[in-house]
């Protein structure tokens, strides 16, 4: 089975393509002054450019795992996230409480997408 990856670092690959799937790594917002809103859709426009890298979008995703750094937050976080997706071809999806690297991120989210 090949693996193909994207974008390598030191530590990480930004995108993996295996076995017919594609894997991101966390994705954070560029701009750590926006709200939880306005990095929710940072994110969400490099999960775009991301999948597009491998062939495949948003409507092929199958799983997003979603940090926050305060839960409530997640209403700003869904705003976004519903506009992005449109109500269509939803994912599951985990939005879990945490600390992320850099205090000034509020959000962070990866995703798993079929290739298409």
């Amino acid at each position: 089975m090949p693996i193909t990856r994207h974008e390598p670092s030191a530590i990480l690959s930004d995108v993996v393509e295996a076995n017919g799937f594609v894997f991101t790594a966390g994705v954070v917002a560029d701009d750590a002054t926006l709200d939880a809103k306005g990095q929710t859709e940072q994110i969400l426009k490099e999960v775009d450019r991301l999948l597009g890298l491998c062939g495949t979008d948003k409507s092929r995703i199958v799983s997003a795992t979603i940090w926050v750094t305060d839960i409530r937050n997640r209403e700003k976080l869904n705003e976004a996230w519903s506009a992005w997706t449109g109500g269509k071809n939803l994912p599951a999806r985990a939005c879990v409480e945490a600390k992320l690297a850099d205090p000034r991120l509020l959000v962070e989210i990866a995703v798993i997408a079929a290739k298409g």
